[in-house]
């Protein structure tokens, strides 16, 4: 599947555009600026957070909320919250910050996302290697009979995150065969997690994600590592990011796709 340098170089800039555009709302990752883990037989208050919190049955039961308001209206009396276990948060307004209710690993959390968090009003942009036509592979996606799933690590120590394996993707790279496991990224395209030889040296060191469009009934795709990406947890210290699969390892310096932030 070759692809045409020209239009490589026009789609990867209108994707970096929107990629910084993304990172730069008011309460994206960049804003986060708190992550309080629950304790699971206790009632707590949480520094800034209005209410009280504690781990109920069916998730997370809040009293005492003045300040909080839910789906557009007043927090009032008890409500319990029950976030999907390694899903997006269930989120509540307070002024212009969010708190937001997460579960990872069968234990819950809040954090709180704020426009005005340094990492946001000060970010300057991910620094890029060169888009390079080299780095966009041709591949051949080796789909499992049923997806497969798998528990993966997190930069949280004794956290996992479960995952769903749907298949193996076979490229190469100056002549050496490559392979990376794909997970199901939900819209029918392929999400991977992968570390390489620039992993902590010019790349952040946890894991850098790639996605690759759905592919074809043949199992062709395209493997673009100019598209390579930073996890959450690259720009701030308050993600629970999941770490790659142990054969999703490269040994070669993937030098394409998002550096370390600044």
């Amino acid at each position: 599947m070759a692809v045409d340098p020209r239009t490589l170089a026009e789609e990867w800039d209108a994707w970096r555009a929107a990629r910084e555009e993304e990172l730069r709302e008011p309460h994206g990752w960049l804003s986060l600026t708190a992550l309080h883990w629950l304790p699971a037989a206790q009632e707590v208050t949480l520094p800034g957070v209005p209410g009280r919190w504690s781990v109920h049955d069916d998730g997370v039961l809040l009293t005492d909320a003045a300040g909080l308001s839910h789906a557009g209206e007043p927090v009032e009396g008890e409500l319990v919250l029950s976030p999907v276990e390694g899903g997006g948060g269930i989120t509540l307004d307070h002024g212009e910050r969010l708190v937001e209710i997460i579960q990872r690993g069968g234990a819950y959390a809040l954090r709180v996302r704020d426009p005005q968090a340094p990492t946001r009003t000060g970010f300057a942009g991910v620094p890029m290697f060169a888009l390079d036509p080299r780095w966009a592979l041709d591949a051949v996606f080796e789909a499992y009979e049923t997806p497969r799933t798998v528990h993966v690590g997190a930069v949280i120590p004794g956290l996992t995150h479960e995952q769903s394996a749907r298949g193996v993707l076979r490229f190469a790279v100056d002549g050496v065969p490559q392979a990376l496991t794909a997970m199901d990224a939900g819209d029918g395209s392929l999400s991977v997690l992968f570390r390489d030889a620039t992993s902590g040296v010019s790349t952040h060191a946890g894991a850098r994600s790639l996605t690759v469009p759905e592919p074809g009934v043949d199992g062709a795709a395209v493997v673009d590592f100019n598209r390579a990406v930073n996890m959450p947890c690259a720009f701030t210290e308050y993600g629970t990011c999941p770490l790659p699969p142990p054969e999703n390892l490269l040994s070669i310096a993937v030098e394409a796709g998002e550096r370390t932030p600044r």
